[in-house]
């Protein structure tokens, strides 16, 4: 069967979606190495796992006038660059400040998550478009797994006798190699760009209506030849656009104009509790999360790949759906899950106890000096910080880090299968609703003349709260422990999920032109409701 030119489309630019899965989960599998290599505190951790959602920050806000400017097309391909040259200079870093700086570089090309489902949404026909944008969140969801298996795959090499993989230096440097693999897929989505038309909307604002007919026959036409839907899909761009575009302060002032307020309000709280509910803490630390839980590290980097599995399968599932169910009901559903399953994470950590016994100590000798945690043997702890707290004091936090999977391991008392389930719970939970309807809904909500100011606004926000959370976590986890930090993830679902049921529009089957009609509508009544009130 013949591929439709917006599915091929919609693939490659997708593939964008693949590089940022696998760019932000690959780190995950690198903490403890390079938490030895060059001797990181909890803070510095943060900010080498947080560094490209800073720079994140910074490109969202200029993104959005940037993809105004050039074209959605342009600012990929320059994206595309970013991700590549990241790669190199993460795997070639020095220390930790080159590799603070190299990861920025990448943070900036996170700006994909925005450009790709605008183009995306700009390409697509309104009864596919769910499904279409979707597919960026499902490469994403590949792009994590892969990274998962590619780090344990590198893990294990990295323990092996193998002559060449003692040659290619991956038993001596396999945190380069974990971050050093991106560089394939990103030079090839670089390439494939080259092949993609400019968005047909974005075209029709720079005036250039025959070039965006050509681009709507070649996507819509029966063989490049003009149908009914090309000459009605151009008659319904036009018919909303100013006859200039208009210049960036005016578009600034557009988009806090009182006919924006419910379509910003429904970004914020939605891009807020896509990540206030833990997302990145989970993906970005996912082994050192599981080595929390006692099964040891190479048992954490194993489990991890499950999580990979599970947001692939339930982004599948999600796809399936939001041109079905839509948006709303999925949100609902999703976040009821979230709540269930970090309240599970937190019964879980919280009910676990930590106790060295002689037997622990023995295993224990194979691996570090043990003389100075027999001061704890057959003490019972009833947190994970006040057994961390103790062994550091006693070992030091250098040798703490090294050996910390094997520490956890032989004191943890607790139900490691509830745990894993419990987060295995969120990230389905996660992959049916947030994951994918969040970028769905900024690529649906907003005017076209504004979309790109408007989408930078709320990924901004989307991208500050991610950023916070995972700078946090590893604090977090060593000062208030996995169970209070999984409790504040719980909490924040709660919130998310009153507003969602109590706030959200239903968006699903209509085109871009009538949702904004619509949530202007929606913005003047929430306006006389006001003034009513006063």
């Amino acid at each position: 069967m013949k591929i439709s030119r917006v599915l091929l489309y919609t693939i490659i630019v997708s593939l964008g979606g693949f590089i940022f899965g696998f760019d932000a989960i690959v780190i995950s599998g690198t903490t403890s190495f390079l938490t030895n290599e060059f001797g990181l505190t909890d803070i510095e951790l943060g900010f080498v796992v947080s560094a490209p959602t800073l720079g994140a920050i910074i490109a969202t806000l200029s993104a959005g006038v940037i993809s105004d400017a050039i074209g959605r097309r342009n600012l990929l391909i320059i994206i595309a660059f970013l991700y590549l040259l990241s790669a190199i200079a993460s795997a070639l870093a020095s220390g930790y400040l080159m590799l603070v700086v190299a990861r920025f570089i990448g943070g900036l090309a996170f700006c994909s998550l925005m450009i790709a489902p605008m183009y995306i949404a700009e390409i697509a026909q309104p009864e596919k478009r769910g499904r279409l944008v979707s597919i960026n969140q499902l490469n994403i969801v590949i792009g994590l797994s892969v990274a998962f298996f590619s780090n344990y795959y590198l893990l294990q090499l990295s323990q092996s006798t193998a002559d060449w993989a003692q040659q290619l230096g991956i038993t001596e440097n396999v945190w380069r190699w974990m971050l050093g693999m991106e560089t394939l897929p990103a030079l090839l989505w670089f390439i494939a760009l080259f092949f993609i038309p400019k968005s047909p909307r974005w075209l029709m604002t720079k005036q250039r209506e025959e070039e965006a007919k050509a681009v709507l026959n070649q996507l819509h036409g029966d063989n490049g030849v003009e149908t009914e839907l090309c000459r009605t899909e151009l008659q319904n761009i036009r018919a909303t656009l100013t006859v200039n575009e208009p210049p960036i302060k005016q578009r600034l002032r557009s988009l806090f104009d009182k006919k924006m307020h419910f379509a910003l309000m429904i970004g914020v709280i939605v891009g807020i509790a896509q990540q206030a509910t833990g997302v990145n803490a989970i993906y970005f630390y996912a082994p050192s999360i599981f080595e929390q839980s006692g099964i040891g590290t190479n048992a954490a980097f194993a489990q991890a790949i499950w999580l990979g599995l599970t947001n692939v399968v339930f982004t599948i599932v999600a796809m399936l759906l939001i041109d079905k169910l839509g948006r709303k009901p999925l949100l609902i559903g999703g976040l009821s899950g979230v709540v269930l399953s970090m309240a599970v994470c937190a019964y879980g950590f919280g009910s676990a106890t930590y106790q060295l016994d002689a037997n622990n100590l023995d295993k224990l000798k194979q691996t570090m000096d043990v003389s100075a945690l027999k001061e704890i043997q057959d003490v019972e702890f009833l947190s994970d910080v006040e057994y961390k707290n103790a062994v550091i004091e006693r070992v030091g936090l250098a040798q703490f880090n090294l050996h910390q999977g094997e520490l956890l391991k032989q004191a943890a008392n607790l139900n490691s299968t509830l745990i894993l389930l419990g987060i295995l719970g969120f990230v389905a939970s996660f992959a049916v609703s947030l994951g994918p309807v969040m970028w769905v809904m900024f690529s649906e909500i907003f005017p076209n003349a504004i979309r790109g100011i408007a989408i930078s606004f709320v990924g901004v926000i989307n991208s500050a709260t991610s950023w916070f959370v995972q700078f946090m976590f590893p604090w977090e986890l060593a000062n208030l422990g996995a169970a209070t930090t999984f409790a504040i993830f719980g909490i924040f679902a709660v919130i998310g999920l009153f507003l969602v049921a109590k706030l959200f529009p239903e968006t699903k089957g209509k085109t871009l032109e009538q949702l904004e009609v619509e949530f202007s509508q929606r913005s003047s009544s929430q306006k006389r409701r006001a003034e009513a009130v006063a």
